[in-house]
């Protein structure tokens, strides 16, 4: 994998971990493209903390802001960061079925040996 997609990756997964990002990422695709205030009404999470996530998911590439109505700022989620990574644990994944097969395989026999 080129490491820039690793890198992606990377933000990706960082941005996954915390519970109340993921939380506003199910909310979006829920809800469609909103602001961080309507996310506040909506997500027991203050409205400073929901924007301080929202800058890291759009960091990560994760949302992106598209200025709307009197200055208000909405967010929407974009998909292709979470493709990468996805590419990402598939070729990991691919990378252990071997191995894993071969193991499986030594300790069946192993067993069959007993």
């Amino acid at each position: 994998m080129p490491p820039e997609a690793e890198e992606i990756a990377e933000q990706v997964f960082v941005a996954l971990a915390d519970p109340s990002r993921r939380s506003l990422l199910a909310a979006l695709a829920a809800g469609g493209p909103a602001t961080a205030t309507d996310l506040a009404g909506r997500l027991p999470i203050t409205r400073q903390a929901i924007a301080k996530h929202l800058t890291l998911l759009a960091d990560a590439g994760l949302v992106t802001a598209e200025p709307g109505e009197r200055r208000r700022v909405r967010y929407r989620l974009r998909s292709a960061p979470m493709r990468v990574a996805q590419q990402f644990l598939a070729a990991l994944a691919r990378d252990w079925d071997g191995p894993l097969d071969a193991l499986q395989a030594h300790l069946e026999k192993g067993a069959h040996d007993d």
